[in-house]
């Protein structure tokens, strides 16, 4: 099979789960059958790679894009850089989009080369209307242009069944068009790792408890709720802050006020790490934290969840979207409710932040419990999430797509 992947994240230029999954969903799929399949992958950066069956063709950025709005440059950017996709890539048996940032190659690729179209949807642009403050009017584009290339997709993949019912309510896709296939984790290198110099480096103190946040700063990963939520915390512990890359300048500067002040009244030390840490600092990280927390006000999926129990730790997240398919409450973790208010927002924002605190005062104060469910945890991860299973089922799908696309040809 030839196929082609399109994403607008790939190593090394990664922020997102979505480019997680491209990384290693690529990776599995060129080694099936012997490596038999071959694979053309095009993304966004300055990437030339030949690695045996599989061949990656980095697009590099429009210099000086006219716009009516500074923040429209990313769209129009992304259009560009979608042209020369389509016009780049060669003969296939199939193109497979990931985000809006890559639909519109997908679907003139659909018609020039006379191929089904598949997406996997990480995100729904409505279920983010946060990204109007980096995108100005840009914002209805991405959304028409999500719209649009899910409307013509053969095939539509969901990363949990969360986003299926999303995908259906929002859109009107059929059920039988969609199929779920979750996210996965590279267990080999994400498991129980520790290097207590990694955590002197970031000025953690390895004999003391801590608990863990990694994400960007975003409306989305709810970091704000959880810095409201540090008052509450009890004991003597730390917590670490893994927050960078913020959407826009006013939620970063939101950001600093409010662990300012936080730090002024908090009991326990806060840590806050602003650089993007690298991939095995991360593991250390998790591998050392008593427990991850996810404050997210929305998330399809979650690999983070994943890389934190792959380490053996248990996590405290919100109970939206995909989450409560990966953590399972009392058993892997503890999951908080709230009520959905404007925009996704907790509708009672300092209940919530209370009650992350009281979850993880619980599991702090029960040393035993976390290391049952920590245990769990990876046992869940392995059982449930290998990407080489998730390669297969991706390829078998492909095979049935195409099926039904070449059915439709003859008839």
């Amino acid at each position: 099979m030839n196929i082609v992947l399109l994403s607008n994240e790939y190593p090394p230029y990664i922020y997102g789960g979505a480019g997680v999954h491209v990384k290693y969903l690529s990776r599995e799929l060129a080694k099936l059958n012997g490596g038999r399949h071959h694979l053309q992958v095009f993304c966004f950066g300055d990437q030339r790679e030949i690695v045996e069956n599989m061949v990656v063709v980095g697009i590099p950025e429009v210099q000086n894009v006219p716009s009516q709005d500074p923040r429209h440059k990313k769209l129009l950017d992304s259009l560009y850089r979608n042209l020369v996709m389509a016009g780049s890539a060669r003969e296939a048996d199939l193109v497979h989009c990931h985000t809006w940032y890559t639909h519109f190659a997908g679907c003139l690729l659909k018609q020039l080369l006379e191929i089904p179209l598949v997406l996997t949807i990480h995100s729904l642009e409505p279920h983010r209307p946060w990204k109007e403050e980096q995108l100005g009017n840009a914002y209805a584009t991405t959304t028409w242009l999500e719209k649009t290339a899910l409307r013509n997709a053969d095939g539509v993949i969901a990363v949990s069944n969360s986003m299926k019912k999303d995908v259906q309510r929002l859109y009107g896709i059929s059920s039988e068009k969609i199929r779920v296939i979750y996210n996965g984790i590279d267990l080999d290198h994400y498991k129980p790792t520790f290097d207590k110099e990694i955590l002197d480096s970031y000025g953690i103190n390895p004999d003391k408890p801590f608990v863990l946040f990694v994400g960007r700063i975003t409306r989305q990963k709810g970091i704000i709720h959880l810095v409201n939520a540090l008052p509450y915390l009890e004991g003597d512990i730390q917590v670490v802050l893994c927050a960078g890359a913020p959407d826009t300048e006013d939620i970063d500067i939101e950001m600093e006020q409010r662990v300012e002040e936080v730090r002024a009244t908090a009991k326990n030390q806060i840590i806050w790490i602003s650089e993007i840490l690298l991939e095995d600092h991360i593991v250390v990280l998790n591998s050392h934290a008593s427990l991850f927390v996810c404050p997210s006000i929305y998330e399809p999926f979650g690999i983070i969840n994943l890389e934190a129990m792959a380490c053996n730790t248990p996590v405290v997240a919100s109970a939206v979207g995909g989450i409560p398919e990966v953590v399972i409450h009392n058993e892997t973790g503890l999951l908080v409710d709230f009520e959905s208010g404007d925009n996704f927002e907790p509708k009672h924002p300092e209940q919530f932040s209370r009650d992350l605190a009281a979850a993880i005062n619980q599991l702090i104060a029960s040393p035993e419990k976390l290391k049952t469910m920590g245990t769990e945890s990876r046992k869940r991860v392995k059982q449930h999430f290998s990407w080489k299973n998730i390669a297969r089922q991706t390829l078998k799908y492909y095979r049935e797509v195409i099926g039904t696309h070449r059915r439709k040809q003859i008839t």
